[in-house]
């Protein structure tokens, strides 16, 4: 599993993040004073130049040409399991603050001629103090976040020592194990856990 997943790393790493002009292992350092969005791309895209565009189409999950009230919510990485006890009131607060700010025409989405409006008159998206938008799956945030910062295309399955390495490679056997156990039930022609105690035959 942890060789198959190296062989998986190099590969991305070779292709998706060249072709989303990725600035390598190393990030200029943020100033206190860098916006979120900016923050956010450098930390969860690897991503230093970008424009407008770019960063709107990145964010518009669905491909639908607007933000929702729930991309803005997975943009800021409020979807994330890290902020499952995030309070209901805050995460309204955000979607609210940013429809403020974005959704000119109040239709409660923010298009993507909206957004390129608001970068024009100069504005930036707030920061929540809520982090850097973590919006990737277990996959992406463990290669974005640890991976890349800590190994490369030579690190070897003997060299993933690390706790990070550990609970995410632990969480792939579990859910091979749970396949596997799921691929048996499917192939018995009675699961016998589903019939009542009752009901079932005695030895």
């Amino acid at each position: 599993m942890a060789l198959r997943y190296i062989a998986q790393c190099s590969l991305l790493s070779s292709l998706a993040y060249m072709a989303m002009a990725h600035d390598g292992h190393q990030q200029e350092p943020m100033q206190e004073t860098t916006d979120w969005a900016t923050k956010h791309m450098a930390e969860e895209h690897h991503i230093g130049n970008f424009d407008p565009g770019a960063f709107f189409s990145l964010h518009d999950y669905d491909s639908s040409g607007a933000w929702t009230a729930d991309e803005i919510l997975r943009t800021y990485g409020l979807e994330d399991e890290s902020q499952k006890d995030l309070p209901k009131e805050k995460r309204d607060k955000v979607v609210n603050d940013v429809m403020k700010l974005l959704d000119a025409d109040e239709d409660g989405q923010v298009t993507q001629a909206e957004w390129m409006q608001f970068n024009k008159n100069g504005g930036k998206l707030p920061d929540f103090g809520l982090g850097p938008g973590h919006h990737g799956d277990d996959e992406y945030e463990y290669e974005i976040h640890h991976f890349e910062k800590y190994h490369d295309e030579n690190t070897r399955e003997e060299d993933l020592t690390h706790p990070e390495d550990i609970a995410h490679f632990k969480k792939h056997d579990q859910e091979a194990d749970e396949e596997e156990k799921q691929e048996k039930l499917d192939r018995m022609p009675i699961v016998e856990q589903n019939i009542p105690q009752k009901f079932r035959r005695n030895p």
